[in-house]
């Protein structure tokens, strides 16, 4: 497990090539360009296996991305002011914890008949 890991990245093309990142041994899961795989042809069994490789990176960037919209958009977090290493880490805490309550808002109201989007 020592130096081995995943990393999904969004356009961060050409970092494995980096000196600072050479003898490593990552997996870097990153999001292919559209030319890469639109030149063989949408019928060809590669083209089908890249458009199936590049969206589950793209469903897990989502899955991951998706509590850090929630926390910037809804709960207005956009700039951080450090107060220490204690409260900012109590208020991530809480506000992950509340990100998680908003996005499963209709599964919990759906028991009340009350459902407001």
């Amino acid at each position: 497990m020592a130096g081995d890991c995943h990393s999904y990245r969004d356009r961060y093309t050409g970092v494995e090539k980096r000196e600072e990142h050479a003898g490593r041994e990552v997996i870097w899961q990153i999001a292919a360009r559209r030319s890469t795989y639109k030149k063989h042809g949408k019928q060809s069994a590669l083209y089908k296996a890249m458009r199936k490789i590049e969206k589950a990176k793209a469903q897990v960037r989502a899955r991951v991305e998706h509590p850090f919209r929630v926390i910037k958009r809804q709960f207005g977090y956009e700039k951080v002011r450090f107060r220490g290493l204690a409260k900012n880490t109590a208020q991530m805490v809480t506000l992950f914890a509340l990100s998680n309550l908003w996005m499963a808002r209709r599964h919990l109201l759906a028991g009340t008949g009350e459902v407001r989007v």
